[in-house]
């Protein structure tokens, strides 16, 4: 951390930053002196160092006229740490004295607003396609503690998740993705597969391909999946060739139950419908 940093935590104003920046080089001086050497306005430079005097950080020494004094750096660090825990001690009462009284009002309202969400709501949120679901794929990947399974068309997105990909095999993430097979394709997303597949086997060679020539009806990314239910998120949205991009929405799901289900296809095509040999310009 430089010293911009360090100034920039003490929450001090522009003119009490550079009244203190000045006096740590002047050493002790009058308010006109600092005033002229800072470049502060005569008319305000009293109320800044009664500021700087009132944190702890420079020291008024009477006289005709009065000196300021600052006080050694260690001493204005340890007297900034002084003031901010006080700070925070003062924050945490004020919020106890309010606790009763917020909970009281708002507790009831909440638990109100609460008994009209339906089961689905609880079973899914849902974010827009495109940066927001890419995203929160890419947190999915970050947070995965064990296992991560893809299934997509593709792979047309895998650009953007890339270094959350790279993180998770640094981690020693189990990573798999069901493709569908490249004769499947259009010849443009036939391309576009078989640049990723090449990237993936080049740069990613623990990342498992296998293509499916059967139909995806659902597209994802499945993580840490469980078999007692008690664990598990994933991000999918359904086939709906109809609706463009922009104007469709992914479903994400923390439900263990539905993220072991979601599962349990994707080992059984992976298992019985799908082949390793396919996609990239080797093969």
């Amino acid at each position: 951390m430089g010293e911009t940093d360090v100034f920039d935590r003490l929450g001090l104003t522009e003119y009490e930053r550079t009244a203190l920046t000045e006096l740590l080089s002047l050493g002790r001086t009058t308010a006109p002196n600092l005033a002229e050497a800072a470049g502060i306005p005569k008319a305000r430079v009293y109320g800044v160092l009664d500021s700087l005097c009132d944190r702890g950080f420079v020291k008024e020494i009477p006289g005709r006229p009065k000196h300021y004094q600052p006080h050694p750096p260690t001493e204005i660090l340890d007297r900034a740490e002084e003031n901010r825990r006080q700070e925070y001690e003062s924050f945490v009462a004020d919020l106890e004295d309010q606790r009763a009284a917020f909970l009281e009002e708002y507790g009831p309202r909440y638990e109100r607003a609460g008994e009209d969400i339906t089961a689905a709501e609880e079973l899914f949120y849902v974010v827009d396609v495109g940066d927001p679901s890419e995203r929160e794929t890419r947190r999915i990947y970050r947070e995965a503690d064990e296992r991560v399974r893809v299934l997509t068309k593709a792979f047309e997105y895998f650009e953007t998740v890339e270094p959350a990909v790279a993180d998770a095999v640094d981690r020693g993430i189990d990573l798999r993705a069901l493709l569908r097979h490249p004769d499947a394709l259009a010849a443009e997303n036939r391309e576009r597969q078989r640049a990723v597949v090449d990237r993936i086997r080049g740069s990613y060679p623990e990342f498992g391909i296998r293509f499916t020539r059967g139909a995806l009806p659902w597209r994802g990314t499945i993580a840490d999946p469980s078999d007692g239910y008690d664990d598990g998120e994933a991000i999918l949205l359904v086939q709906e060739d109809e609706i463009p991009n922009h104007m469709r929405q992914a479903a994400i799901t923390e439900n263990g139950a539905f993220v072991a289900g979601l599962n349990r296809y994707f080992e059984l095509v992976w298992t019985h419908e799908s082949e390793r040999g396919a996609g990239g310009s080797g093969e």
